[in-house]
């Protein structure tokens, strides 16, 4: 047995078009879209009754792959749920990113929260964190030459 990689990450949201929007911001590229519903649906995911749509977006070196994913049937009745970096469970996506600063003053500009300011881990690497729509947390990362 051997695993290869990560094929990709998936992120369920109920806002759609703002998740994908800013996600195209940071630079991804839309790779598709689809409506999925259907018994082979629920079988691979294991919920009765659904209905979604998934949003595929590419890194531009092509090397991962994010879904953006948002269920019209069922739908989560708790909404989406303040959270902390220290919640369990998967809290955050790590970007590798180049011209830290830049990217920062960008999201700073479109109204993005920043969770902490560019720090410098050891001179190996400048990072920060930002929360996205819907409370998606951020790590940028930008290795230090």
């Amino acid at each position: 047995m051997k695993i290869h990689r990560i094929d990709h990450v998936g992120i369920t949201v109920n806002d759609l078009s703002a998740a994908k929007a800013f996600f195209l911001d940071l630079g991804l590229n839309v790779l598709g879209e689809a409506d999925m519903e259907g018994e082979l649906v629920e079988r691979i995911i294991g919920l009765p009754g659904v209905r979604e749509t998934v949003v595929m977006l590419g890194m531009p070196d092509g090397e991962a792959t994010l879904e953006l994913v948002k269920f019209h049937t069922p739908s989560d009745e708790n909404g989406t749920q303040p959270s902390f970096i220290n919640t369990l469970g998967i809290r955050h996506i790590a970007f590798a990113v180049e011209d830290i600063e830049a990217v920062v003053a960008k999201l700073k500009k479109k109204g993005t929260e920043l969770i902490s300011e560019i720090q410098n881990f050891e001179n190996t690497y400048k990072l920060c964190c930002v929360r996205g729509p819907e409370g998606i947390i951020l790590e940028l990362a930008e290795k230090i030459k």
